[in-house]
């Protein structure tokens, strides 16, 4: 088995963005709640839904990325 190694990068790049995502997005959601009365309110919200959002897209396609470095036929 031989891992194209510029394509694994890539994959874990990626993944290291969504982990950064994952914090940010459930953290954002956190204070936007705990701040119902703002003016701010609705805009935050739906920036953290689709920070939330963005974040299970970029992991699907970092885990699709390392899977085909390692299977992916060239």
């Amino acid at each position: 088995m031989n891992t194209d190694k510029e394509i694994l990068t890539k994959g874990i790049k990626l993944m290291g963005i969504a982990l950064v995502l994952m914090f940010v997005g459930p953290t954002l959601l956190y204070i936007v709640f705990g701040n119902q009365e703002s003016s701010t309110y609705i805009p935050l919200l739906i920036i953290g839904l689709l920070i939330c959002v963005a974040a299970i897209i970029v992991a699907f396609k970092g885990i699709q990325t390392i899977m085909d470095s390692m299977f992916k036929k060239k």
